[in-house]
């Protein structure tokens, strides 16, 4: 069984914010492989359901914490701890001010580079959790980051992202089957990510 989890604050206040992108991409993963309806446990909405990986069908729950983006860690370890599962059983996609909009990493270990919800995660799952990092890109100076994170995507992110939840939908049986390189390359040839954006950042 294998866990993905996405972060992001609860309400439909916060629905459409960058800081919820991870809840966007768990949301077009519910609707293109057929998940059971929403449901609440573990201080989260949950859906059950399977991803056929072309070796089988594995099963997955998908998860959103309701205790807010820098709790979401505290939530998700109780999933885990009711399921007896390992820490490679879990992957959480998260929204990177690091990355220039639309690219897309998957990372395992490391440090939580100023994210409060990857901090979270890191506390009460451990450093080498399982994250597809994407990128929304910066803005430009360190006190606008929260305004920004907590603003909802524009019409012109919309144009990259909505392809790239797509994308990342598409390409989730690499991801499932533990092909974390297959999937990153085949969701960036989905879904290529926007040239020469102003927010490019100095490092990926």
């Amino acid at each position: 069984m294998l866990i993905l989890a996405g972060q992001g604050n609860p309400g439909p206040k916060y629905a459409g914010n960058r800081h919820n992108a991870g809840f966007l991409v768990l949301d077009r993963i519910h609707a293109d492989h057929g998940f059971g309806p929403w449901r609440s446990k573990f201080e989260s909405q949950i859906s059950e359901g399977t991803i056929n990986t072309g070796n089988g069908r594995v099963k997955v729950l998908l998860v959103k914490p309701e205790t807010f983006y820098n709790e979401t860690g505290r939530a998700l370890s109780k999933a885990v701890t009711f399921y007896k599962l390992d820490i490679e059983a879990v992957t959480v996609f998260h929204d990177e001010i690091d990355l220039a909009p639309g690219r897309t990493r998957v990372k395992r270990g490391g440090g939580h580079s100023g994210n409060n919800g990857v901090r979270s995660m890191i506390a009460h799952l451990g450093e080498n959790v399982r994250r597809v990092r994407i990128g929304i890109g910066h803005p430009g100076d360190k006190s606008h980051v929260m305004p920004y994170v907590l603003s909802d995507f524009s019409k012109a992110d919309r144009d990259w992202f909505e392809p790239l939840q797509k994308a990342i939908s598409d390409s989730l049986p690499y991801l499932a089957a533990d092909d974390d390189e297959r999937f990153q390359t085949e969701v960036m040839r989905l879904a290529p990510a926007p040239k020469n954006d102003p927010k490019q950042l100095k490092r990926d």
